[in-house]
């Protein structure tokens, strides 16, 4: 089954992708539509791997270099790239506590705001 996604995978790269059935086996049942594939399955095979090793080493970035036998920016230079195609997750970073304490100090935030901030 792997041999045939990576072939699969390598067959269509760089090309537009629409599946138009599924079919759930242990029901009978078969659906027909356009879909889409999910954004993880249209990544090539090499990045699927890349993606299920960082998760299986908990996100260290130390191990995946030892795996990959690459360096720090190279791993992290890939990991900005496969994160740019995934728009369906937007991630924003909590002011940190010195930021919402220097914000508050200026006067740009409230004091009701600061408190909810270092709370969170």
């Amino acid at each position: 089954m792997i041999k045939e996604w990576q072939e699969l995978t390598k067959f269509i790269e760089n090309h537009k992708l629409v599946v138009e059935r599924i079919r759930l086996l242990d029901k009978d049942i078969a659906i027909e539509g356009e879909f889409e594939l999910p954004p993880l399955a249209k990544l090539s095979y090499e990045d699927q791997v890349f993606i299920a090793a960082f998760i299986k080493s908990h996100g260290s970035i130390k191990q995946m270099e030892s795996i990959f036998g690459v360096s720090y920016p190279t791993i992290k230079n890939r990991l900005n790239r496969l994160g740019e195609q995934f728009d369906f997750v937007n991630i924003e970073s909590a002011p940190s506590r010195r930021d919402t304490l220097e914000e508050l100090e200026r006067g740009e935030i409230s004091i009701d705001e600061a408190i909810k901030r270092l709370k969170s």
